[in-house]
């Protein structure tokens, strides 16, 4: 019978999904008459709860904290070379970062006091433990640091805290880059190993052009070396975090703004190195391209993170390649 078989009551049975034909030796192949199914979601559904942050206040907080680093370590070489402008520029500009970006990690938290809560133990494993005492380090170094510039006040304490303030900038940079890489969110979660160099480069580029912004022309030179290097290092890491995620990569090729940043950069990085040199004007509009380079970047890392989070595909594949490379180890040993 090619449509029904019959069962034993007599009743006729339509048949399944396959189709039985002979083959070539006499014996019988079965051809699959419907696609294998392919897992991607349930019912269509995201795999992962998308995550509470609230893009002004922690994406701020990633750009406040990194330029907030930069400006330290840029002040402190800037103090030591006797550019003493762009060393009270990168001591004030950091002090204001912190304060930013301390106002908005507070407003995410809810409420103040679970800052302080976190200060009661220590963990290495836990970025935003770790995190939350490089804070608690830099912020009194920093303020220190500032406000002797400013007042004139206690000069050897307030050199101190600046070069203190200059080797912690560093931490302060780039520790977001492992906090928000140890979470679910696929986008970030595999790229943990080019996301410490990108956040690095994106706030060095942005304190350069900070310092090209506030700083004259002749002390300015640090500075114009800071937002070039900071951008070849911005882009070299995220062309080589795009390549190595593949697929997964896919919303950060999408997002405009990370284009945006790139393009800001590049420009400004561009502009500062050669007519920011000698023209005022074409230094201010330098340092600013590269102020909104930065923020670009890292809104747009928030936001294809989220993008990431909410398309389950991008949670089913990453697992399976591993499961994949798994079983060929297994199979292999």
């Amino acid at each position: 019978m090619s449509q029904t078989d019959v069962r034993m009551d007599g009743s006729p049975r339509l048949r399944g999904a396959r189709e039985a034909t002979p083959g070539s030796a006499g014996r019988r192949r079965e051809r699959l008459m419907v696609p294998r199914a392919d897992f991607d979601s349930y019912y269509g559904r995201p795999v992962l709860n998308e995550p509470t942050w609230r893009a002004p206040d922690i994406a701020g907080y990633l750009f406040l904290g990194g330029l907030a680093g930069a400006c330290s370590t840029l002040a402190a070489a800037a103090q030591l070379t006797g550019r003493p402008r762009l060393a009270r520029s990168g001591k004030v500009a950091a002090l204001c970062a912190l304060g930013g970006s301390m106002y908005a990690l507070i407003h995410d938290l809810g409420r103040p006091e679970r800052f302080v809560n976190m200060l009661r133990v220590f963990k290495v494993t836990s970025p935003m433990s770790v995190g939350t005492w490089i804070l608690t380090a830099y912020g009194p170094q920093a303020g220190c640091a500032a406000a002797s510039d400013v007042s004139g006040r206690l000069p050897r304490l307030g050199r101190a805290a600046a070069v203190g303030a200059g080797l912690t900038g560093p931490a302060l940079a780039t520790y977001t880059a492992a906090l928000i890489c140890d979470t679910a969110v696929p986008a970030w979660h595999e790229a943990y190993r080019e996301m410490p160099f990108l956040f690095a480069g994106s706030a060095t580029a942005a304190a350069g052009g900070l310092g090209m912004l506030a700083a004259p022309l002749e002390e300015a030179a640090p500075a114009r070396r800071a937002a070039v290097l900071g951008t070849a290092v911005e882009c070299v890491a995220a062309t080589r975090m795009e390549r190595r995620l593949g697929p997964l990569a896919e919303p950060l090729r999408r997002s405009r703004l990370l284009r945006a940043g790139e393009a800001l950069c590049l420009a400004g990085a561009l502009a500062g190195i050669t007519v920011g040199r000698r023209s005022r004007i074409a230094a201010v509009a330098a340092g600013a391209a590269l102020l909104a380079g930065s923020a670009c970047t890292r809104f747009g890392i928030f936001r294809a993170g989220m993008e990431s989070a909410n398309d389950p595909k991008y949670t089913v594949r990453p697992q399976r390649k591993r499961l994949a490379k798994a079983r060929a180890e297994r199979d292999l040993g």
